[in-house]
């Protein structure tokens, strides 16, 4: 039997995470009991004390178990937290070296969606990769600097550490460890159950790009503003230097250092984002938005757009536009 941790933190949860990851592994075993054959798991919901939680001020969540009486476990799954991440993981530091201590001892540790902030807490992804929800990339980043950040993707998987994107892709990362735990044709049957789309990889095409200005440059700042006003235009690293009367090198570092992006690929961003907005709210065909954000190479645009969003052009418009025919040419 593999005993399975679910955590029970304190403050602010995602419940889903924890009801969810005690569905999908009960259900296995539900699954294998009605084939005459043994469960797999054991599932525990594991506090810092034997304090029910109360959650969205409604939901209690009652520990099976504190942290002082698992000995031994297989796999510890961190839920979703909300809040203010230096709070939470404060609240909930007796997590910490527990985790570290269990992993050290063979158990593996699964993070869904925000729950990687905890997850990277204990030090154990640091020089890994680690996914989180998109939205929290720039404070991450931030906190977390010695981690390989990799926002784009659905799933990670570290040597026996694991991370989900953003929201309900955690069920994602759970069909992937039941595959592991079991076999493929699990996996499938759970996608089934649980109508889940399964092997999905990326949530490229769920970010929202909406710029970078949590910094204190306020003129990258003013350069971002431009941009983003002026994202119909040929936009060059040289009319910005012209423009904003500030040299070539300077604005490169300064730009790179406040958003993270390069000018270009700010620019790039900028476009791609006003494009998928012209694809999911108008008749306009491909190559009349893709004039209207600035691009007239067809196969560069899209090659641009397949990599920022994981989605052809044609594949995003059908996907996020259902209410516009797709022209016969397309």
């Amino acid at each position: 039997m593999k005993h399975i941790s679910i955590l029970v933190p304190q403050g602010a949860v995602a419940l889903g995470c924890i009801d969810g990851s005690n569905r999908v592994f009960s259900q296995v075993n539900d699954v294998l009991l009605q084939s005459g054959e043994d469960p797999l798991f054991t599932v525990q919901m594991v506090g810092m004390n034997s304090e029910a939680q109360v959650y969205d001020k409604f939901f209690t969540v009652k520990p099976d178990a504190t942290i002082s009486d698992i000995r031994k476990t297989d796999l510890i799954i961190i839920p979703a937290v909300n809040g203010d991440m230096d709070e939470v993981i404060h609240t909930n530091s007796a997590f910490l070296p527990w985790i570290r201590e269990q992993h050290a001892n063979g158990a593996e540790v699964a993070s869904l969606c925000v729950g990687a902030f905890i997850l990277a807490a204990t030090g154990l992804v640091d020089g890994k990769k680690c996914s989180t929800h998109w939205l929290s990339e720039p404070i991450f980043r931030d906190m977390f600097p010695n981690v390989e950040l990799v926002p784009d993707r659905i799933i990670t998987d570290e040597q026996g550490t694991y991370s989900s994107g953003g929201a309900n892709s955690f069920f994602n990362l759970l069909l992937h460890l039941v595959e592991k735990y079991t076999n493929r044709d699990m996996a499938i049957l759970l996608s089934k159950y649980f109508a889940i789309e399964i092997d999905r990889s990326s949530q490229s095409a769920f970010i929202m790009f909406t710029g970078q200005k949590d910094h204190p440059d306020d003129s990258v700042r003013d350069i971002q503003s431009y941009i983003e006003e002026n994202f119909a235009e040929r936009i060059t690293v040289d009319q910005l230097t012209s423009h904003f009367a500030i040299s070539r090198r300077s604005l490169e570092r300064r730009f790179k250092k406040a958003t993270r992006n390069t000018v270009t690929e700010y620019i790039q961003r900028v476009k791609i984002e006003a494009a998928k907005k012209g694809f999911e709210t108008s008749r306009k065909n491909i190559t009349e938005v893709m004039f209207e954000v600035g691009y007239s190479d067809n196969k560069a645009f899209r090659t641009l757009f397949k990599r920022t969003t994981g989605l052809s052009p044609v594949e995003y418009r059908k996907k996020y536009n259902r209410n516009v025919p797709m022209p016969a040419r397309y």
